[in-house]
């Protein structure tokens, strides 16, 4: 809550602004009986009576007075209510719009193993659910707990003030309503709970299988899902009915404590007046407060249910800003104009612990030479290519790029510099022109049309009906596997990357569109010091040098004709190949 609150420093002014208004709200509210119960005892039932010189026109002209006054009562409440109302909502969305940019902005600033070990629809919840929960703390729950807070207090010191006794009497229910209160909010506190879990484990779901739908229909394995699904529907309709339930019981129990109090009330205010002790008029206030004192008890303990549900949203939003990303920019950063020299020394990696996916590597690579890596899987070819980007960083040993450590080298700038082609295309709901240049406001149209012709994606663009405007849904869905990675090629050549890094860039073209590429590659990788990760080695024979990798060690280092005439781990890769061909 202390966190929470600290969201409102900037807003200081207007909660104080906020909280003067309901004050004269609540103050608004407590009159309008007074008023009514003043007009009864001065005109209303003053009148007639012996002893008492009230004419007709004089109470009428009274009771015209006091109704005047109950209408602008009404006017100022409806002021002071709605200017409130705007004030709350207004700090509420301003809220909530900074700390929705803060959990997004974080999550980008997350390192990629966080990704591995987290599911889409959790943090999509975080981001949008829980966010929106939050929002009804600040614009509702902390203004109505204020105001009911008050209510109580105002109401409990009126009708103390009016008559002590029937006060009293009116209070004679409180240490029940106190205990149910407190019951009902460990009961509502565990029922939001649980929803709030089971709709992150829905969400959870639903991202992941319609992510995966294809593979579903593929495997018709519709029926099977759909009980999934239906269990863990059921899983959250059984947490939501029985958050219902709570308040099921709970309110009418409040309403039926309302009204024995107002039984009380009523029947010993009715003696009182008969006794000639207690006023007509003082007897409607009690009435009316009465009616009225129970209300804000109510809604106290619920929003102390709906205030712990947004504390629980509030503690799984803090749960991912606190992730702290396992890779750190560095506090002063080496300005370099990055060539593309890469050094590896010594380097031992591992993802888990001492489970070590690279093994004492060292090699070096010039400006703009190409190098190969060729292996068995989980050699640790794609590790490097990671280590490279530093999307992980190493345990032992060092990574250089143009003789200085990347740990010393601007993150961003690092990145910058390097142009990735990955097997799996990722292709964003947009346009193609916004695909290429990832809505980059500093690529001109030119660029991009430019970067599509030299790797001849313009060759299936032009054809499109609106061309590089032709809308694209999400994943590519639309696309082939070679036109996405077509457009990924584009991608790369429109941000002009000093460090090509193709992590098997050709492995879902086919022939013919390898054909295509096979040219603009040579234009892509010229004057770039280029990476690559192939499984086939006729698309690596080009290459200044292949490295062999096998568990995590290079074993082999050379060039195609050099690597044969060596006849080890890569002739036996290649006539494995050729005869498999």
């Amino acid at each position: 809550m202390k966190r929470l609150l600290g969201y409102l420093k900037p807003h200081k002014w207007m909660m104080l602004f906020s909280s003067v208004l309901v004050i004269a709200l609540i103050g608004v509210e407590l009159y309008k009986p007074i008023i009514i119960g003043n007009a009864i005892d001065d005109y209303i039932g003053s009148y007639g009576q012996s002893g008492v010189n009230l004419g007709m026109e004089e109470a009428f002209r009274g009771i015209l007075r006091a109704g005047g006054l109950y209408a602008l009562m009404l006017l100022l409440g409806f002021v002071f209510n709605a200017s409130n109302t705007w004030i709350l909502q207004n700090i509420g969305q301003s809220i909530i719009y900074k700390m929705r940019e803060e959990v997004f902005t974080h999550i980008h600033s997350l390192s990629v193993n966080f990704f591995n070990t987290q599911p889409v629809g959790k943090l999509v919840t975080r981001v949008s659910n829980d966010t929106e929960a939050v929002n009804e703390l600040f614009s509702q729950i902390l203004a109505k707990l204020f105001k009911n807070s008050v209510k109580i207090i105002g109401f409990a010191v009126v009708m103390l003030s009016i008559d002590v006794r029937m006060a009293l009497y009116s209070f004679i229910l409180i240490p029940f309503v106190t205990g149910l209160t407190f019951f009902f909010r460990y009961m509502s506190r565990k029922a939001y709970r649980l929803t709030r879990t089971r709709i992150t484990e829905l969400n959870t779901f639903l991202s992941e299988h319609i992510s995966g739908m294809k593979l579903i229909q593929i495997f018709a394995r519709e029926k099977e899902k759909y009980k999934e699904f239906e269990c863990k529907s059921e899983q959250l309709f059984k947490a939501n009915w029985r958050e219902v339930m709570t308040f099921a019981i709970f309110r009418p129990s409040i309403y039926m404590l309302s009204v024995f109090a107002m039984v009380i009330v009523i029947g010993q205010g009715s003696a009182s007046v008969l006794a000639g002790t207690v006023s007509l008029g003082t007897l409607f206030v009690f009435i009316n407060y009465i009616s009225s004192f129970f209300e804000p008890i109510q809604e106290l303990a619920e929003q102390f249910g709906t205030l712990q549900s947004s504390l629980a949203s509030a503690e799984k939003i803090f749960s991912i800003l606190d992730e702290k990303p396992e890779i750190m920019n560095p506090e002063n950063p080496r300005q370099i104009a990055i060539e593309g020299r890469i050094e590896f020394k010594h380097v031992w990696f591992a993802y888990e612990k001492d489970d070590y996916i690279l093994k004492d590597v060292s090699f070096r690579i010039e400006p703009g030479e190409k190098v190969a890596f060729v292996g068995a899987t989980g050699a640790g070819k794609s590790s490097i290519l990671n280590l490279i980007g530093r999307y992980y960083d190493v345990q032992r040993g060092e990574i250089l790029i143009d003789g200085v450590n990347i740990r010393e080298i601007d993150k961003d700038a690092l990145r910058r510099a390097i142009g990735q082609v990955q097997q799996d295309v990722f292709i964003f709901t947009g346009d193609i022109k916004g695909n290429i240049s990832l809505n980059n406001e500093d690529i001109s149209r030119e660029e991009i049309e430019r970067a599509a012709r030299i790797v001849n994606a313009d060759s299936f663009i032009n054809k499109m009906p609106n061309g590089f405007d032709e809308p694209v849904t999400e994943r590519g869905s639309t696309l082939s596997a070679g036109q996405r990675q077509l457009l990924s090629f584009a991608r790369t050549l429109a941000y002009q990357p000093t460090i090509l890094v193709l992590d098997e860039a050709t492995a879902n073209i086919d022939t013919e569109t390898e054909s295509l590429i096979t040219q603009a590659l040579e234009k892509l990788m010229e004057g770039r010091t280029t990476i690559m990760v192939a499984h086939r080695l006729s698309t690596i024979q080009h290459a200044d040098k292949i490295i062999v990798m096998h568990k995590g060690e290079i074993r082999e280092s050379g060039s195609h004709q050099e690597l044969l005439q060596m006849g080890g781990m890569y002739k036996k890769l290649y006539d494995l190949q050729l005869v498999e061909a």
